[in-house]
This record gives structure tokens, C-alpha cells and sequence, in this order.
């Protein structure tokens, strides 16, 4: 097994037969229970191996809690590759392991369809017509729709255990290293509040609103009327219900539609907070040049996303949050982001990075989700309950290790040189 971690294992692995390899001493460990849970691993190497077998039951990890596994998957991907053993690695393996553990079980049910296999079926089941046109083509409509359905609908009452009472699920930021989580999502909304620069009044749209914080701040804190837009009926079902319990029907709705669909215009502010990632970077024009055509000459922009800290690196996400987290999803450079938002004719004012404060922020959602653990597995059961908790806590290693960001970038709709920003920022 040591095989397929270049570099060693710093953990203790141990298998179902008796054969233990990596580090016996670790406080930490992995055992595969079964057959079936080594065929995952021997079969898709790496982090989906890994996530089919621990999601499937068929692979335990030892030491940690399963709501907040972090400090097992810290010192693993600290310490350790995952690899494809070589041509001749993979002889050797199947000589001692027997070829009928290379024979790829059915993933877990948790696991999304994947893009190819959707874009196949589509062609078998709808004859005649070009692959492009088909319903199904990646960040068409449908297929958005249904990505976002995968993962925000999962129930919105796990999402309350999980995110706490501000139902916000994007990058806090935190006033103080000691803030609690909800002062944090509060300082994140107020912040992109005073950047657009609310005032009583305006009109602002959020697009891919989730279950409307944004909308719900702005309007009861800044006095604007706020539309926002989702693609999870689940959301919008929820953030319609807070809104009216907060009194604010007649200047805050959300709407279960696609951002391309919405008819109004001549918006104040647009945000877009946590959306951008769904998108696709060939759609940014489009994309940005519809937030463009919903502003008011000297209207303002803020794009709020996750991104990569380069611009030259593969867009799509790894096989396992493609898989079980975010379909489609794909992330960027903020200075790819930056020229496409510029390319549409709006003017960047602020570029800024805030990565350290989603490291905090999904370690707080960890937490979350290990203090309510049980009411989870009961509410969306114990294979999603885990992936909750690997995709979190890997997803913090990222942030921490600068292998993501989280950038803010504010523009204007400057016309005839006219943008209506002041000298200085007053934010």
C-alpha cells in the first residue's frame, strides 16, 4: 500500500487482513474493513479513493472525530502525495493483491454524476441533435440548476446545525481573532454593504443570494430594497419565511430564479457573493456583462469568490469536490477575474484577500458540525454527514496553506469617465 503515498505515511494504515503499513506509532490512522473499500483506493488513487471508501463505510479514520477529522488530514496531505503507482507498481500490486481488487465498485450515492457520463447519457437519449445544444452541456441552465440542487438542497435544517443562525454559507470576516462566528458573518455583510456604498433607498440585486443574508442586512441596516436570486427552491422557500418573519416584505424578496432570467434593471449595486465559483471561467463575459447591463450608470459591483493564487493553474476542481461538493465548479486567479470584470467595461475601484478568514470560517463550521454530529447523520445521514466533515476540514488546509484565496473586487459602472466614486475609499 505504501505504493500510493509518495513520500510515506504518516498515519497508521491497517487493513482488513491484518497488514499494517505507514507510521505504527501515529495517534492517528486509517483501516480499510473490507474488500470493497481496497478496491476504492486501488481504483481512483487519491482523494476520491479516499472519499469513496470513507463515505461508503468500507474505510474508517481512526483518532479524530468524524465532524472535524482535520488534524489527521493535515498531517496527511502535510506529509504525503497521493500517487498513481507506475506501470510496474501496478503489476506488483495486482500479483499480491489479486486482480479482482482493481475491478472499480459502484461509488457511494453521495456521489454526483460525473460530467462525461452525464454528457454521454444525453447524447444516447436525445438523438439528433448537436452536443452543444443539448440540455445537459456544462453551466447551461439545467445543468446548473442541478449542480446547485446537489449540493444547497441538501436540508436546510443540517445547513442550520452547520452554519448557525446567520445561514450564511460564504467567508466570514472576523473583526478580531477572538470574534465569534456570527459577529464574523455579520462584519462580512456590513463590509460589502459600506464597499457598495448603501444608502436608503437604492436598489440592490444579489445574485445566487443563498437564504438572502445579504438581502436581509442591506435592507434592514441600510434601508435599500433588495432582490435576490437562487437556484434552491430549499433556499428561497427558507429566505422568504425569515424575511417575513423579520418584517421586511416590502423591501426584501428573494426569488428562485437564475441570475439570466432576472427582467429588472437599473440596480444601485449588484452583489455577487459565493456565485462566481459556480459560473465557469469561458462564461465570465457573459456573466459579468449581464451584471453590467442590470447597473445604473455609476452603479457598483462586488464580487465576492474563492480563487487560486495564480492564474495559470487548471480551473476545474479535484475529482473529489467535483464529485461530492461542487459539480462544475471552477476556480481562478483574481487576476483573470479582474480582467474579465474589466473587459465588460466596468472599473475595478478595490481588489482585496481575505483567505486567512475562511480557514477561520470552516473551522468554525467543523465545529458546528461536530457539536451537533448526531442530529446530522439523523437529519441527511452518515455518509453526506461525512463528507461534510472531509470536504470542510480539507477545504481549511487549503486556505490556510495558500493553496486558495478569497477575493472581494469592487467596480464601478464609470460612463463618460463619470463613476460617482469618492477620492478615497470610506470603507
Amino acid at each position: 500500500m505504501n505504493e500510493l503515498f509518495d513520500g510515506g505515511l504518516p498515519i497508521k494504515l491497517t487493513a482488513y487482513d491484518g497488514s499494517v503499513a505507514g507510521d505504527r506509532d501515529s495517534p492517528y490512522g486509517m483501516e480499510i474493513l473490507n474488500p470493497r473499500g481496497l478496491a476504492f483506493l486501488l481504483t481512483a488513487p487519491g482523494d476520491l479513493g479516499l472519499a469513496r471508501a470513507y463515505v461508503s463505510g468500507d474505510m474508517e479514520l481512526r483518532g479524530i472525530h468524524p465532524g472535524d477529522p482535520y488534524p489527521l488530514l493535515d498531517l496527511v496531505l502535510e506529509k504525503t502525495d497521493f500517487k498513481r503507482p507506475s506501470p510496474r507498481e501496478t503489476v506488483e500490486l495486482v500479483r499480491a493483491l489479486g486482480a479482482t481488487n482493481f475491478v472499480p465498485p459502484k461509488p457511494p450515492p453521495q456521489e454526483h454524476l460525473p460530467a462525461w457520463r452525464q454528457r454521454a447519457e444525453n447524447v444516447r437519449n436525445i438523438s439528433g441533435r448537436a452536443l452543444s445544444a443539448l440540455p445537459w452541456t456544462r453551466h447551461s441552465p439545467e445543468r446548473d440548476a442541478d449542480a446547485i440542487h446537489h449540493h444547497y438542497d441538501v436540508s436546510n435544517t443540517f445547513y442550520e446545525y452547520v452554519l448557525g443562525p446567520s445561514m450564511t454559507y460564504t467567508c466570514a470576516l472576523y473583526p478580531t481573532a477572538e470574534s465569534t462566528l456570527e459577529e464574523a458573518q455579520a462584519a462580512k455583510y456590513d463590509l460589502i454593504c459600506r464597499k457598495l456604498g448603501l444608502e436608503p433607498g437604492m436598489r440592490l440585486l444579489d445574485i445566487g443570494c443563498g437564504w438572502g443574508g445579504m438581502v436581509r442586512h442591506a435592507a434592514q441596516h441600510y434601508g435599500v430594497k433588495a432582490l435576490g436570486v437562487t437556484l434552491s427552491r430549499e433556499q428561497a422557500n427558507w429566505a422568504q419565511r425569515a424575511i417575513k418573519a423579520d418584517g421586511l416584505d416590502d423591501v426584501a424578496e428573494v426569488r428562485y430564479s437564475d441570475y439570466r432570467d432576472v427582467a429588472e434593471g437599473d440596480f444601485d449595486a449588484v452583489s455577487s457573493i459565493g456565485l462566481t465559483e459556480h459560473i465557469g471561467v469561458a462564461n465570465y463575459p457573459a456573466y459579468f456583462g449581464k451584471i453590467s447591463s442590470k447597473l445604473r450608470d455609476g452603479g457598483r459591483l462586488l464580487n465576492h469568490c474563492i480563487t487560486r493564487p495564480d492564474n495559470i493553474s487548471r480551473a476545474n476542481a479535484g475529482a473529489f469536490i467535483d464529485r461530492y461538493v461542487f459539480p462544475d465548479g471552477e476556480l481562478i486567479g483574481s487576476g483573470t477575474i479582474v480582467s474579465a470584470i474589466e473587459n465588460t467595461g466596468l472599473e475595478v475601484q478595490h481588489h482585496e484577500n481575505i483567505r486567512v478568514h475562511y480557514a477561520k470560517t470552516l473551522a468554525a463550521w467543523n465545529d458546528n458540525l461536530r457539536t451537533h454530529w448526531d442530529a446530522c447523520v439523523n437529519e441527511v445521514g452518515l455518509g453526506t454527514a461525512k463528507v461534510w466533515g472531509i470536504y470542510m476540514a480539507g477545504s481549511r488546509i487549503g486556505f490556510e496553506r495558500n493553496n486558495i484565496q478569497l477575493h472581494h473586487v469592487l467596480a464601478t459602472k464609470t460612463v463618460d469617465g463619470l463613476s460617482g466614486y469618492p477620492l478615497r475609499h470610506t470603507f
